[in-house]
């Protein structure tokens, strides 16, 4: 038989997983993984016991074993109340070191989770207590920082706020994923081997015939010239795909549709979690508008939209009301349109609705490469609220390297991009720009100072970096105690990373410098600039890295200081 990486391509195709879920037949019923159609256990209080432990699981039709916190993936669902003290009970129960990192709270830097940084991580056997005051509200998550996320250590944290709401009549938490019967390390070991090892959406002949037909042979010459000068693949949007890949949805495979229960004209909230380790995932319900209210965990001015696009560490909470008596898809596609999460939102159990084909790959675009300089160019997707070329990026000397091979000399500012694969939308998509934090900016300090971070590698090698440097050879971050800085990402690459900053809020500025929304996870696309603001008051060491999980394990990351 061919080994998995050369089977043809419609063999390769997406694994849809088993009807029913992660269970595994014959296991006994306290090891099945969690059933297809019900919600996540919910813990409530302020005192909690949690367990990690492997757990025997099958998404797929083969026999692996996950990483559990009580005997469930995803992890329960913590709802919590503003202004309680929590204590956490986090036994180990693996053979291995094991963390737990509390995404988006803020609390004290030894409570954080991060190994090497805020502690030195949970050996087997031994149990660490987290302890802290929830100072907010709002969606927020929880998971492993070491590879264990991938292998489904990861739950949805629920702050309720303290005082009077107005409460949906249907509240569920939404976490996306993306499950591997591979082993992590195996799969970072492949990207090391070859980056492209789970690309199999390179262009063909066939494309090339396409381009011709459709923009004449001149032009089509030019496309191809332009991609293999820059030794770059225009189809490069994940480093891992549905070839190993079965995306799920609060723990369900495709098949094993999950599903939430609403009656018409009901007032339904889904919050999204993107719980996913290499993949952003593309997300709609189609035929019923989507009003987003929050994310990160933060209020926003509502804007309502038919489609959104979440990146791993990211929250989205989007409200609508239940249409009808029919059931209806929430489908969302993987950025690379190599497979999709899919669960059903209905008003009983076992009711399914079309699920929408996936997308075709689309390329790359030339502004997705070369930013301003594209945009301005007057290319088919030029503009995008760009009115002038901006100055040329300043490029620090350690980005002239091997571990650099790439750089973006005229980054674009827009926020107002959905991102390559959204661009031609017949309806409406959510974008940065849309979003914005009710009340301005919480805290409205000039920047005292600016930091500015390159964020590139050397895709051969599957190197990611910060200004050229791993973090192993790299230097901490100094923010002085309650300054407010500026800290600008340029990103010199054509994949989109998700920066997410620990123990601070990152309050995101237009290009026109002024405070859009607060966010704890920033996405920068290919080759766009973004600045936010921060504001230093959480003293001690956190982490600043991409949320890829194997960009971070190759090296975008940096420790920060403040002190």
């Amino acid at each position: 038989m061919l080994p998995f990486h050369s089977l043809p391509i419609a063999r390769r195709h997406f694994v849809q997983g088993l009807a029913v879920g992660g269970a595994v037949a014959g296991f006994t019923p306290a090891l099945l993984a969690r059933s297809t159609a019900a919600s996540a256990a919910e813990l409530r209080g302020t005192e909690f016991d949690l367990e990690i432990a492997e757990l025997p699981v099958n998404f797929t039709g083969k026999r692996r074993v996950a990483t559990a916190v009580n005997g469930a993936v995803p992890a329960p669902v913590l709802r919590l109340l503003e202004g309680d003290t929590v204590t956490l009970r986090v036994r180990n129960s693996l053979k291995e070191m094991s963390s737990i990192h509390w995404h988006g709270i803020i609390l004290p830097a030894e409570m954080d989770g991060v190994p090497g940084i805020s502690f030195a991580g949970i050996a087997p056997g031994e149990t660490f207590t987290y302890r802290f005051e929830l100072r907010q509200s709002g969606t927020y998550w929880y998971h492993a920082h070491t590879l264990a996320e991938q292998t489904g250590l990861y739950g949805a944290i629920v702050v309720e706020p303290r005082g009077p709401v107005a409460a949906p009549d249907r509240d569920y938490t939404v976490i996306l994923s993306d499950w591997s019967d591979e082993p992590p390390l195996q799969i970072f070991t492949n990207l090391k081997k070859l980056s492209s090892y789970y690309n199999f959406a390179q262009p063909t002949a066939g494309d090339f015939l396409k381009d011709v037909r459709q923009l004449g042979l001149g032009k089509a010459l030019d496309r191809r010239a332009m991609w293999n000068g820059a030794r770059m693949s225009p189809t490069d949007y994940s480093d891992v795909s549905a070839a190993t890949y079965t995306y799920l949805m609060n723990g369900t495979p495709p098949a094993g549709n999950w599903t939430g229960i609403a009656a018409p004209g009901e007032r339904v909230r889904l919050r999204f979690i993107c719980a996913g380790t290499a993949t952003f995932f593309d997300v709609r319900i189609p035929g019923v508008a989507l009003t987003i209210v929050a994310t990160d965990g933060q209020p926003v001015e509502p804007v309502t939209v038919d489609e959104f696009r979440i990146g791993p560490g990211e929250t989205y909470d989007a409200e609508f009301t239940m249409p009808d008596a029919e059931a209806h898809t929430i489908f969302a596609q993987s950025i690379d349109r190599t497979g999709y999460a899919r669960g059903t939102i209905a008003p009983a159990p076992g009711m399914t609705a079309a699920v929408p084909p996936l997308d075709e790959r689309p390329w790359l675009e030339p502004i997705d490469m070369m930013g301003a300089m594209a945009a301005m160019d007057g290319g088919e997707h030029a503009g995008h609220g760009m009115a002038e070329m901006p100055p040329k990026a300043r490029h620090a000397r350690t980005e002239y390297g091997a571990n650099t091979d790439m750089r973006v000399d005229y980054p674009r500012r827009n926020l107002d991009d959905p991102g390559a694969g959204l661009r031609d939308r017949p309806w409406r998509v959510l974008t940065l720009a849309d979003l914005r934090t009710p009340n301005g900016d919480p805290d409205p300090r000039e920047p005292e100072r600016e930091i500015e971070l390159h964020l590139n590698g050397n895709m051969e090698r599957f190197i990611w970096a910060l200004d050229g440097i791993k973090l192993n050879d790299s230097r901490p971050l100094h923010f002085r105690p309650n300054e407010r800085l500026r800290v600008t990402l340029v990103n010199d690459t054509m994949m989109s990373h998700p920066m997410h900053l620990h123990g601070m809020w990152s309050d995101v500025e237009g290009p026109d410098g002024k405070f859009r929304v607060r966010k704890h996870t920033v996405v920068v696309q290919p080759a766009q600039r973004v600045s936010f603001r921060v504001t230093a008051d959480a003293m001690g060491r956190w982490a600043f890295h991409c949320h890829l999980l194997y960009h971070m394990a190759a090296g975008m990351f940096r420790e920060v200081v403040v002190a």
